[in-house]
Protein backbone atom coordinates (compact mmCIF):
# COMPACT_ATOMS: atom_id res chain seq x y z
CA UNK A 1 0.00 0.00 0.00
CA UNK A 2 1.26 3.71 -0.53
CA UNK A 3 1.39 5.25 2.83
CA UNK A 4 2.19 8.74 1.70
CA UNK A 5 3.12 10.73 -0.86
CA UNK A 6 5.80 13.16 -0.98
CA UNK A 7 6.84 15.38 -4.28
CA UNK A 8 6.29 18.31 -6.04
CA UNK A 9 2.99 19.30 -7.67
CA UNK A 10 2.44 19.20 -11.04
CA UNK A 11 -0.87 19.92 -11.85
CA UNK A 12 -4.04 21.09 -9.63
CA UNK A 13 -7.66 21.15 -9.44
CA UNK A 14 -9.94 21.69 -6.97
CA UNK A 15 -10.47 17.71 -6.17
CA UNK A 16 -7.58 16.24 -8.22
CA UNK A 17 -3.50 16.37 -7.43
CA UNK A 18 -1.10 15.37 -9.88
CA UNK A 19 2.45 14.53 -7.64
CA UNK A 20 5.65 14.05 -9.29
CA UNK A 21 8.08 11.49 -7.47
CA UNK A 22 11.52 11.29 -8.49
CA UNK A 23 9.63 11.34 -12.21
CA UNK A 24 6.47 9.41 -11.57
CA UNK A 25 3.20 11.60 -11.93
CA UNK A 26 0.73 10.17 -9.55
CA UNK A 27 -2.88 11.27 -9.96
CA UNK A 28 -4.33 11.74 -6.01
CA UNK A 29 -7.91 12.97 -5.09
CA UNK A 30 -8.44 14.92 -2.66
CA UNK A 31 -11.21 16.50 -0.50
CA UNK A 32 -11.79 20.81 -0.55
CA UNK A 33 -10.14 20.72 3.17
CA UNK A 34 -7.09 18.98 1.77
CA UNK A 35 -6.80 21.45 -1.16
CA UNK A 36 -7.68 24.29 1.01
CA UNK A 37 -4.88 23.29 3.76
CA UNK A 38 -1.80 23.02 1.16
CA UNK A 39 -2.68 25.11 -1.53
CA UNK A 40 -1.45 23.76 -3.74
CA UNK A 41 0.88 25.90 -6.58
CA UNK A 42 2.34 23.86 -9.65
CA UNK A 43 6.24 23.16 -8.97
CA UNK A 44 5.98 23.52 -4.52
CA UNK A 45 7.08 20.54 -2.57
CA UNK A 46 4.08 18.49 -0.94
CA UNK A 47 3.14 15.62 1.01
CA UNK A 48 0.54 13.89 1.03
CA UNK A 49 -1.09 10.78 3.58
CA UNK A 50 -2.95 8.69 0.95
CA UNK A 51 -5.22 5.42 0.71
CA UNK A 52 -5.39 3.19 -2.07
CA UNK A 53 -8.63 2.15 -2.92
CA UNK A 54 -8.50 -0.75 -4.87
CA UNK A 55 -11.70 -2.15 -7.54
CA UNK A 56 -12.47 -5.04 -9.29
CA UNK A 57 -11.93 -2.44 -12.12
CA UNK A 58 -9.47 0.32 -11.34
CA UNK A 59 -7.00 1.41 -8.23
CA UNK A 60 -7.84 5.06 -6.88
CA UNK A 61 -5.30 7.22 -5.16
CA UNK A 62 -6.80 9.41 -2.80
CA UNK A 63 -4.52 11.84 -0.67
CA UNK A 64 -5.29 13.82 2.98
CA UNK A 65 -2.94 16.86 4.28
CA UNK A 66 -3.37 14.97 7.77
CA UNK A 67 -3.68 11.68 8.73
CA UNK A 68 -6.92 12.40 10.71
CA UNK A 69 -8.17 13.62 7.26
CA UNK A 70 -7.66 10.29 6.45
CA UNK A 71 -8.80 7.73 9.00
CA UNK A 72 -12.11 10.07 9.10
CA UNK A 73 -12.06 8.69 5.09
CA UNK A 74 -11.25 4.69 6.36
CA UNK A 75 -13.69 4.95 8.86
CA UNK A 76 -16.53 6.01 6.47
CA UNK A 77 -15.70 3.87 4.01
CA UNK A 78 -15.25 0.77 6.15
CA UNK A 79 -17.01 1.28 9.16
CA UNK A 80 -20.41 2.92 7.84
CA UNK A 81 -22.64 0.59 5.45
CA UNK A 82 -23.32 1.52 1.96
CA UNK A 83 -20.15 5.06 2.37
CA UNK A 84 -18.01 4.38 -0.55
CA UNK A 85 -14.67 6.73 -1.61
CA UNK A 86 -16.67 9.44 -3.29
CA UNK A 87 -19.07 9.81 -0.31
CA UNK A 88 -16.32 10.36 2.08
CA UNK A 89 -14.63 12.85 -0.19
CA UNK A 90 -17.67 14.82 -0.20
CA UNK A 91 -18.63 14.62 3.28
CA UNK A 92 -14.77 15.88 4.25
CA UNK A 93 -15.01 18.37 1.34
CA UNK A 94 -18.29 19.58 2.90
CA UNK A 95 -16.61 19.97 6.55
CA UNK A 96 -13.70 19.70 8.26
CA UNK A 97 -12.48 16.89 10.74
CA UNK A 98 -13.68 19.27 14.12
CA UNK A 99 -16.86 19.85 12.26
CA UNK A 100 -17.59 16.16 11.72
CA UNK A 101 -16.87 15.18 14.83
CA UNK A 102 -19.16 17.55 17.03
CA UNK A 103 -21.96 16.91 14.20
CA UNK A 104 -21.77 12.74 15.00
CA UNK A 105 -21.37 13.55 18.85
CA UNK A 106 -24.40 16.02 18.65
CA UNK A 107 -26.53 13.83 16.29
CA UNK A 108 -26.85 17.30 14.17
CA UNK A 109 -27.63 15.40 10.69
CA UNK A 110 -28.57 18.69 9.04
CA UNK A 111 -24.88 19.59 8.76
CA UNK A 112 -23.56 16.01 7.46
CA UNK A 113 -26.56 16.01 5.32
CA UNK A 114 -25.45 19.39 3.79
CA UNK A 115 -22.28 17.66 1.85
CA UNK A 116 -22.84 16.77 -2.10
CA UNK A 117 -24.80 13.38 -2.69
CA UNK A 118 -25.30 13.13 1.31
CA UNK A 119 -29.01 12.50 2.29
CA UNK A 120 -30.98 12.73 5.11
CA UNK A 121 -30.91 9.15 5.71
CA UNK A 122 -27.50 8.73 4.56
CA UNK A 123 -26.45 11.03 7.52
CA UNK A 124 -28.68 9.92 9.99
CA UNK A 125 -26.69 6.24 8.99
CA UNK A 126 -23.28 7.75 9.52
CA UNK A 127 -24.29 9.22 12.78
CA UNK A 128 -26.00 5.99 14.17
CA UNK A 129 -23.51 3.96 12.98
CA UNK A 130 -20.37 6.22 14.54
CA UNK A 131 -22.28 7.00 17.63
CA UNK A 132 -23.87 3.33 18.79
CA UNK A 133 -22.23 0.81 16.84
CA UNK A 134 -18.61 1.90 17.13
CA UNK A 135 -19.14 4.21 20.14
CA UNK A 136 -17.11 6.71 18.57
CA UNK A 137 -18.70 9.76 19.88
CA UNK A 138 -17.77 9.25 23.55
CA UNK A 139 -14.16 9.25 22.32
CA UNK A 140 -14.80 12.33 20.24
CA UNK A 141 -17.25 13.96 23.30
CA UNK A 142 -14.49 13.02 25.63
CA UNK A 143 -12.05 15.03 23.84
CA UNK A 144 -14.44 18.27 23.50
CA UNK A 145 -15.41 18.07 27.29
CA UNK A 146 -11.23 17.63 27.89
CA UNK A 147 -11.26 14.24 29.87
CA UNK A 148 -9.00 13.41 27.18
CA UNK A 149 -6.02 14.24 25.22
CA UNK A 150 -5.69 14.75 21.85
CA UNK A 151 -3.14 12.46 21.08
CA UNK A 152 -5.72 9.80 22.55
CA UNK A 153 -8.21 10.50 20.83
CA UNK A 154 -6.38 10.50 17.53
CA UNK A 155 -4.28 7.15 18.05
CA UNK A 156 -8.15 5.41 19.40
CA UNK A 157 -9.38 6.56 15.69
CA UNK A 158 -6.70 5.28 13.92
CA UNK A 159 -6.45 2.12 15.84
CA UNK A 160 -10.19 1.54 14.99
CA UNK A 161 -9.58 2.84 11.05
CA UNK A 162 -7.16 0.19 11.17
CA UNK A 163 -10.20 -2.83 12.38
CA UNK A 164 -9.11 -2.99 16.21
CA UNK A 165 -12.29 -2.55 18.41
CA UNK A 166 -12.95 0.48 20.32
CA UNK A 167 -12.97 -1.53 23.30
CA UNK A 168 -9.31 -2.91 23.19
CA UNK A 169 -7.88 0.28 21.83
CA UNK A 170 -9.11 2.50 24.69
CA UNK A 171 -7.87 -0.28 27.40
CA UNK A 172 -4.00 -0.39 25.88
CA UNK A 173 -4.40 3.46 25.21
CA UNK A 174 -5.18 4.10 28.68
CA UNK A 175 -2.69 1.42 30.05
CA UNK A 176 0.08 3.68 28.04
CA UNK A 177 -1.18 6.47 29.55
CA UNK A 178 -0.40 5.61 33.00
CA UNK A 179 3.19 4.95 32.26
CA UNK A 180 3.75 8.01 30.03
CA UNK A 181 1.02 10.80 30.34
CA UNK A 182 2.44 12.62 27.93
CA UNK A 183 2.97 10.27 24.82
CA UNK A 184 2.27 11.41 21.61
CA UNK A 185 -0.06 9.78 19.13
CA UNK A 186 2.64 8.01 16.85
CA UNK A 187 4.10 6.21 20.15
CA UNK A 188 0.43 5.97 21.47
CA UNK A 189 -0.35 3.70 18.32
CA UNK A 190 2.88 1.80 18.16
CA UNK A 191 2.93 0.94 21.85
CA UNK A 192 -0.98 -0.35 21.40
CA UNK A 193 -0.29 -2.45 18.33
CA UNK A 194 2.40 -4.10 20.26
CA UNK A 195 -0.03 -4.47 23.21
CA UNK A 196 -2.63 -6.10 21.43
CA UNK A 197 -0.93 -8.33 19.10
Amino acid sequence: MIAFLRGTIAEALPQSIVMDVSGVGYEVLVPLSTYDRINPVVGQQATLKTHLHIRENMQVLYGFATDEERDIFRLLIERVSGIGPATAIAILSGMNVTSFKSAVVSGDVQSIARAKGVGKKTAERIVLELKDKIGLASTWEAQQEGTTTQAAADAELALIALGFKQTESRKAIKALLKENPQAGTDELIRGALRHMS
